[in-house]
């Protein structure tokens, strides 16, 4: 799923993990990127070759911009996961995901 959906298949494995095997929410949230690892590894390797990451030398600051907010996210949440509990990060998931299905549903294509 994460090589077909991307970022998206989180979305799609999180829940599969936590509802259908009764995983902990924690090791749901680990779990993709464990996965997802492989795929960007090839993914980076196959765009190196083709010249795709010239866009991103015109992109520059975007691309900065959203490497520091990747970083600086990824800090924090894992700070927070010995912190925040089960019973709060379920209901955060949760809205999260309605969230993001409302948008996905409501966006009109190009």
């Amino acid at each position: 799923m994460a090589s077909i959906l991307g970022v998206a298949g989180d979305e799609l494995l999180i829940p599969t993990l936590v509802i259908l095997f009764g995983a902990d929410i924690r090791l749901a949230s680990s779990l993709p990127l464990a996965v997802s690892l492989p795929t960007m590894i090839v993914d980076f390797t196959r765009y190196s070759r083709d010249g795709s990451f010239a866009v991103l030398k015109a992109q520059k600051n975007c691309v900065v911009v959203m490497a520091l907010g990747s970083l600086c996210g990824a800090w924090i949440g894992g700070l927070l996961l010995g912190v925040v509990h089960d019973a709060v990060l379920l209901p955060m998931f949760v809205l999260i995901l309605l969230i993001s299905s409302v948008k996905v549903w409501r966006h009109k294509g190009a």
